[in-house]
């Protein structure tokens, strides 16, 4: 495999390991970025930009959808709010929602959304992929569906309602969908390849992408003993199962139209230097624009959900709407906080060694959490600045 692009001294471990996943772990085009302190030392990219065809080479602009590593950018806005003064974390959702009060949900707080506490993984009544490109029809959905615990009591992971609870609180603290307030206060002044809601313009370098055969995952769901994943997937009463269906059938995630819908939660699309470039911006200056302020970068990553997850049946760990490092989602320290898509993509930030971290695909895996070949790069980045700073 011909690996192009670059790395730092030091850094050299990783470009090797990156070759070795189309070798020994079936990658068909990838790509792989790494900041330190604000600047970039690892940007490569090999295979093609689709996962169905060999005929067009994977080039430095090539992006893909991330799935649910997009809810560490959605994440990102609602805290920007909050340390701006537009949004109290701590109000009830229904205070810039009244709908979303009722069938006793009206307690709700904005960091239960957050941190998955809200109780509204799933759909009485699942959308269909047309029907949850309606803002309106997705929120409208969501506010009449029953929680199933108390929210704020325990926790289980909204696969997808995350994207409509998230976004109807920031349309209606802003008078704008998440994605035009990602584009416009995020993407565009740190001029990331970084889109949810994925304009025509830029359509063609976006890769085809698909579920490939590989090793099992390196953590996470699959880390379980395979009776109990097979019983939560089997059994179609399951919460594992409901809240991933509650867009039915599944999307196709190379329809042209589901790419352009607004979908916070799962669909969206970037390159893996604009996701690494997006984690560089929340723990330090990037090209002279920060994101968070430190005592953001606190309460990012201050626990608020641990233990067993209702929804991904395994201990999960989770900050104010980011994966915490632990066996569900192994990052690159204690300190690290992110956001894996489910089956391959990646993004986290370390702020105690000032690494950013992206990694995309087009080759999806069965896994849930912590995709193997992901794990192997972080790996990598772990020993090389172990070795740097030795």
């Amino acid at each position: 495999m011909d690996v192009n692009g670059t790395v730092a001294e030091g850094f050299e471990p990783v470009r090797e390991v990156f070759a070795a996943n189309f070798d020994a772990l079936g990658d068909r085009g990838a790509a792989v970025a790494v900041y330190r302190d604000g600047h970039k030392v690892v940007d490569l990219w090999g295979g093609t930009r689709d996962v169905d065809d060999t005929a067009v080479p994977w080039a430095h602009g090539t992006a893909q959808i991330v799935r649910s590593a997009t809810k560490g950018v959605t994440a990102a806005v609602l805290l920007m709010l909050a340390e701006r003064g537009q949004l109290d974390l701590d109000a009830p959702v229904g205070t810039y929602w009244p709908e979303f009060k009722a069938r006793g949900k009206e307690r709700t707080l904005v960091r239960h959304v957050l941190a998955h506490r809200a109780g509204v993984p799933v759909l009485d009544r699942p959308l269909t992929p047309a029907e949850a490109a309606d803002p309106d029809l997705g929120a409208a959905a969501v506010a009449a569906q029953t929680p199933l615990w108390e929210p704020g009591t325990d926790h289980g992971y909204h696969a997808h309602t995350y994207s409509w609870l998230t976004g109807e609180v920031v349309r209606r603290v802003t008078g704008r969908s998440i994605g035009d307030w990602i584009a416009d206060e995020i993407a565009g002044p740190l001029g990331l390849d970084l889109w949810v809601g994925l304009p025509d313009a830029v359509a063609a370098r976006v890769g085809r992408v698909g579920q490939v055969e590989g090793p099992p995952a390196a953590g996470g769901l699959h880390t379980r003993p395979k009776r109990s994943v097979s019983e939560a997937y089997a059994d179609s009463a399951s919460l594992t199962r409901r809240a991933f269906a509650a867009i039915t059938p599944p999307a196709d995630e190379n329809d042209a139209a589901y790419r352009a819908a607004v979908l916070p939660a799962s669909n969206g699309i970037a390159t893996a230097e604009g996701l690494a470039r997006f984690y560089a911006s929340l723990i330090g200056e990037v090209d002279g624009v920060r994101l968070f302020s430190p005592a953001t970068v606190s309460a990012a990553r201050a626990e608020q959900s641990a233990g067993p997850d209702r929804v991904l049946v395994v201990n999960t760990r989770f900050g104010l709407g980011y994966m915490l490092h632990g066996t569900a989602s192994p990052l690159l320290s204690p300190g690290s906080f992110g956001h894996p898509g489910r089956g391959g993509a990646l993004g986290f930030a370390d702020p105690e060694s000032g690494i950013a971290f992206g990694y995309v695909t087009n080759g999806f895996r069965k896994s849930v959490t912590a995709d193997a070949r992901a794990q192997a790069l972080v790996g990598a980045v772990r020993g090389a600045v172990a070795r740097l700073d030795a």
